[in-house]
Parts: structure tokens; C-alpha cells; sequence
């Protein structure tokens, strides 16, 4: 069995009410930048699951979903290896569709390039990223990010999504993990959650 979160938790980085509040503040600004579009939100597996499933209550314009599972990490790494594979791909086509990406956060950059590499050439009619977290400080590639939840600090950091062997993604807040503390040298996201 895993610790209990207050065993391996530093402190909170972003309470429920913050994360709620500015969760509501991009569904509006994504709502009125895609009226009268045909939106469709993909979503990047398994991180971003909580915080999309917040985010689209907010966002007022019809849309569809979809998800896509991507992994950067490969076992026993702590980082990005910049070695994408596409673990499941989409079931909707997105040519001509307005495409936002829903990513739980953004570090090095390099899963995100190669996906909207990938998706840009399925020709949407455009292509666009929302993430909760950019951790900016460990970013090895130059892009844009259309809508930002909140920029963080190069700290590790867990719930809402983001996990620590597949645990803890069911917390309501985000987290630091305490420095020192051992995790599994198999878990594919220990370095850092998702999308690299």
C-alpha cells in the first residue's frame, strides 16, 4: 500500500478553492474564444482527466471530446526521454475541427511538440493547448501555450490528476512532495506526470 498523502506531502501548492476559481476563469475564456466554432477538447491520458473533467462544465460552447495516451517516460526513467509513443490515439477525426489540448502540465516540451506535430498534420483548423500547470523553468522546447492554469516552479508535485505510481490523482488540491522521500524506481511517471 502507498503512504497516506500527509506522509510524503511537503506542502500545498494550490488549494481546491484556487484551483476551482481559475478553472472557472479559462472555461470562460475558452468559451469566448470558441463560439461559433466547432470545438472538440482532446484530452492527453491519465493526468489530464480531473482537471478536463472540471474544465469542460465551465466551457458554455457546444464541444465534443476525445483522448489520446502518450508517454515520454520509459521504465525506471525519472525524466523525459523525448522518445514519444502513442499508447492510444484518437477516435474522432479533427480535420477541419478547432482542436484545444487539455494537458495536466507542461515541462520539457517534448511530448507536447511531437503531439501537436502529430495532430497538425491531420489538418484541424487550428490547434491549440490549455494546460493546468507549465513548469516553464524546465522547458527545452520553445512553444506557445494558449491558456495556462498556473505557472509553477521546477518542484514535484502530485493530485488533481498528477500522479506517484498511479496514486493520489483523486486529491483535491496539488502538492509538493517532500524531498527525500522514495518512490518506486518503476514508475514510468516519476519524474514528473504526463506530457513532459
Amino acid at each position: 500500500m502507498p503512504p497516506s498523502p500527509e506522509a510524503i506531502l511537503d506542502y500545498v501548492l494550490i488549494d481546491p478553492d484556487r484551483l476551482q476559481r481559475r478553472i472557472a476563469e479559462l472555461g470562460q475564456q475558452i468559451s469566448d474564444d470558441y463560439r461559433d466554432k466547432n470545438l472538440i477538447l482532446v484530452g492527453i491520458l491519465k493526468g489530464s482527466l480531473v482537471f478536463m473533467a472540471d474544465l469542460m462544465r465551465h466551457i458554455v460552447v457546444p464541444h465534443t471530446l476525445d483522448f489520446m495516451d502518450v508517454t515520454s517516460y520509459g521504465a525506471g526513467k525519472r525524466a523525459s526521454t523525448g522518445d514519444v509513443r502513442i499508447l492510444m490515439d484518437l477516435h474522432l477525426s479533427i480535420e477541419g475541427r478547432h482542436v484545444l489540448i487539455v494537458e495536466d502540465i507542461i515541462d520539457s516540451g517534448h511530448t507536447m511538440a511531437q503531439v501537436l506535430r502529430l495532430l497538425e498534420a491531420r489538418r484541424p483548423a487550428s490547434l491549440r493547448v490549455c494546460t493546468l500547470l507549465d513548469k516553464v523553468e524546465r522547458r527545452e522546447v520553445k512553444m506557445d501555450i494558449d491558456y495556462i492554469g498556473f505557472p509553477i516552479d521546477n518542484v514535484f508535485v502530485f493530485g488533481y490528476g498528477l500522479d506517484i505510481d498511479e496514486y493520489y490523482r483523486n486529491l483535491p488540491y496539488i502538492g509538493v512532495v517532500k524531498s527525500g522521500v522514495t518512490l518506486s524506481e518503476s514508475d514510468e511517471n516519476y519524474s514528473q506526470p504526463s506530457a513532459g
